[in-house]
């Protein structure tokens, strides 16, 4: 199976200008923003609060961290799924020196790869047509048939199947 060649991202990690609403978005909300993002590539909307609460909690506990998990994680998976280049060492930079522009430019890759069009192959198939069962309703009083027209009396219970009484 040949493999895709690897992309670059839609927008650059400072191209704010490119899309002033996913910025002014994340200045006035940061943490809507990243669980926006969360939500909308497939995972927990409240994990971007790991990097909020996260550092505080661990700090207290004595162990120091310096990349935020989720942010870091969120890109890393980015990445790999929609095959764009970069290297671990870069998401752990960007992570940790631009976590809000990172964030940023992965709404904006969801934005564009929520617009790109999906393409369908469709294979023809063969239907055949069948016909429902013929149905022989019972004759009404009064009902003068042609010469040589035989009836049998009956009545239909459901679509496709008769009854009749002897």
């Amino acid at each position: 199976m040949a493999t895709q060649p690897l992309v670059e991202w839609e927008t650059g990690l400072c191209d704010c200008f490119e899309e002033v609403s996913t910025c002014c978005y994340g200045f006035w909300c940061f943490p809507c923003l990243a669980c926006t993002v969360s939500g909308r590539f497939g995972e927990n909307y409240c994990l971007p609060l790991c990097d909020i609460c996260g550092p505080a909690i661990l700090s207290a506990c004595g162990i120091p961290l310096f990349a935020p998990p989720a942010g870091l994680s969120m890109r890393v998976a980015m990445r790999n799924r929609y095959g764009i280049k970069g290297s671990i060492c870069k998401d752990i930079a960007v992570a940790c020196f631009c976590g809000y522009c990172s964030w940023c430019q992965m709404h904006r890759e969801l934005k564009h790869r929520k617009k790109t069009p999906t393409v369908v192959n469709v294979q023809n198939t063969t239907v055949f047509a069948t016909q429902p069962a013929p149905v022989m309703m019972m004759q009404p009083q009064g009902f003068v048939t042609q010469p040589g027209f035989v009836t049998q009396p009956g009545f239909v219970t459901q679509p496709g199947a008769f009854v009749t009484s002897r």
